[in-house]
């Protein structure tokens, strides 16, 4: 049975003038379609995830589709219950995604090899190989590919400063590098090209489109991939090898359930089993259990 709800991931990077008035015309189209969402706008693109209705999100997809700029995006779809987000936003910034580099890589023009999930997968077994996470820390302590490098960087900007610190003297390996659907990926491996590394290769269609792959079936990828959105991880391996690589951060035992810390004031996402949930108030800390506004307690109390 199809389900109500689809969710859209898609980016595209694409020259915008007038980025800013495009925003406001954009986030005025996706109220009138009763979207919910995400969308960066940016000077060289568009990057979003939104959620709707069948029709909502064909009605969604086709106006972007027709807009010449946008030429060949890719939609990466889900099905839902629900909407997976409360609200729908559209911001400017001037970077779809930031690596705060002092000369910017435009992904149209230098980018790494585009490889489809049974490349990838041949691409891994190589022993020779680097494979590196393109994504946060808070990102891959849930799921990720066996054997990657698992970069501890908090944002994507620091990306960079870990690769001159850990990978400098590795330009003529060859770099194998995925992220959640490719975005980041696109402007990472022309950084890695543009610094001197010979052979760089990215996951076409993110770990996303890899789990969807219907021969690949999400093979090598243990745990689960997250997303900016209210469902926080989806699974990705639909093979017997399947196995969950988190830990609860109170008692060590291996799990992939992401809380927010009930502290609003923190809000700190950690990796939490039901137990120790309701045993430390969803709290990271014990100044966080103790707050006056921690949002488990006022719950509970309601």
């Amino acid at each position: 049975m199809t389900k109500p709800y689809r969710v859209l991931l898609y980016y595209k990077y694409a020259h915008i003038d007038n980025p800013e008035e495009y925003t406001a015309q954009h986030l005025a189209f996706c109220k009138a379609l009763e979207l919910k969402g995400r969308i960066l706008v940016s000077a060289e693109g568009i990057n979003g995830t939104v959620s709707g209705t069948f029709d909502q999100t064909e009605r969604y997809m086709d106006e972007l589709k027709n807009d010449p700029r946008f030429a060949g995006i890719e939609f990466k779809i889900d099905e839902a219950d629900d909407h997976a987000f409360k609200k729908m936003f559209v911001r400017y910034k001037p970077e779809l995604v930031s690596l705060k580099l002092e000369e910017d890589v435009n992904p149209n023009e230098l980018t790494g090899k585009h490889l489809e999930p049974k490349e990838f997968l041949e691409a891994m077994q190589d022993e020779d190989v680097i494979i590196i996470d393109a994504r946060n820390d808070y990102e891959h302590q849930i799921g990720h590919f066996r054997n990657a490098l698992l970069p501890n960087i908090h944002a994507f900007r620091d990306l960079p400063k870990w690769i001159q610190e850990n990978l400098a003297d590795k330009k003529d390996k060859k770099i194998l590098t995925y992220c959640t659907g490719g975005i980041r990926c696109e402007k990472f491996t022309g950084y890695l090209l543009k610094e001197g590394f010979k052979d760089v290769s990215q996951l076409h269609g993110g770990i996303v489109e890899y789990g969807k792959d219907p021969e690949v079936k999400g093979k090598y990828y243990d745990g689960k991939c997250y997303v900016f959105d209210s469902r926080i991880a989806v699974p990705v391996n639909r093979t017997e090898e399947d196995v969950i690589v988190g830990q609860c951060y109170y008692c060590g035992k291996a799990e992939d359930r992401l809380v927010n810390c009930a502290n609003p004031e923190c809000n700190r996402q950690h990796i939490c089993c039901e137990e120790c949930e309701v045993k430390y108030e969803r709290s990271c800390s014990k100044e966080c259990r103790e707050h006056p506004h921690n949002r488990y307690r006022m719950a509970q109390n309601a």
